[in-house]
């Protein structure tokens, strides 16, 4: 036993630890965002955009403040924009969601990236914010395999968790989040009951929204402390798998995406150790591995019976 806690203290297995959850932490938020909407019986393909969108106006908001916490705050009311602009689609006009999703997520790579140009250029050199820096909780800190994993990240990390306990709470224990749950499950039972299916879907997904945002905004502001066009690369698709394997769950979220971070983390360290292997092969780990476990772990997906389905006041679909 003194052997395994020695090796986990190791400052190499220390790093991993901690870079695998600050790596999941935007999976993390988005994922949490789409249990909201998927719970209220609406896809959020979107969910992309919305973390691309957060970046870049985190970013600027941040680099022209130099603060943080505002960038995180600007970030947040982009990704309201956007729900509503889904929820308008997909809700009021009955779009295809899935249509209306990608819609979104196409209009966002452009407009980031064209805004980005008109308000900083095009350079060589790319501006950069301060950012997040590491807070380390005293005593806690010092847990083996705890201490880097949960306790040694920036405040954003610390806020996630946070917002994790919240929505279990919300969704699970509270009155409306029962309200959001009926919504997806039996919308027409919802309506008898005096809950407005559309606004209980607006409001799922201008959450989304904002938690997708916030994501965006942690790798702009937190993981990179820069922005860079496309930098999402694929979290909020993976956001979505990240949904079915955690079923939905805020702590199985959180668990999933740890799985997608560590895998991330190692295919980091594994290009700077000279193992011999392309490292195009490396950056496929991650997401080679979700493909995996969803394919050959996830029997059942307990999807909301009415996900997906439009529905119309007053019954009709």
């Amino acid at each position: 036993m003194e052997n395994i806690l020695g090796f986990l203290s190791l400052p190499v297995v220390e790093g991993f630890l901690a870079a695998s959850m600050r790596l999941a932490i935007p999976i993390v938020l988005a994922a949490l965002g789409g249990v909201f909407n998927e719970r209220a019986g609406v896809l959020n393909i979107g969910m992309e955009g919305m973390m691309l969108m957060g970046c870049l106006v985190g970013f600027v908001v941040g680099h022209f403040t130099g603060n943080m916490w505002l960038g995180v705050l600007a970030a947040s009311v982009s990704g309201v924009i956007l729900g509503l602009i889904l929820g308008f689609f997909t809700v009021t006009l009955d779009a295809n969601q899935v249509v209306a999703g990608i819609s979104l997520n196409l209009l966002c790579v452009g407009v980031t990236s064209f805004i980005y140009r008109i308000i900083f250029g095009v350079g060589t050199q790319q501006p950069r914010v301060s950012g997040f820096e590491t807070f380390n909780v005293p005593g806690l800190s010092k847990i083996p395999i705890l201490g880097p994993l949960f306790f040694q990240q920036s405040p954003l990390v610390y806020v996630t968790f946070i917002l994790i306990l919240i929505s279990f709470v919300v969704i699970f224990k509270s009155g409306w989040g029962l309200k959001i749950i009926a919504t997806g499950e039996n919308p027409e039972a919802a309506e008898t009951l005096g809950v407005s299916v559309v606004r209980a879907r607006y409001v799922s997904l201008m959450i989304s929204g904002v938690m997708c945002a916030i994501g965006g905004a942690f790798l702009s502001l937190g993981a990179t402390r820069l922005f860079l066009n496309n930098m999402t690369a694929g979290r909020g698709y993976i956001a979505l798998a990240i949904l079915t394997l955690g079923r939905r769950h805020p702590f199985g979220i959180l668990a999933a995406a740890l799985m997608f971070g560590a895998a991330d983390a190692l295919q980091l360290r594994t290009q700077i150790m000279h193992i011999g292997i392309p490292f195009q092969f490396m950056l496929m780990l991650p997401y080679a591995l979700t493909m995996f476990v969803l394919a050959f772990f996830v029997k059942r997906t307990d999807d909301p019976a009415a996900l997906g389905v439009h529905y119309k006041p007053g019954g009709g679909k």
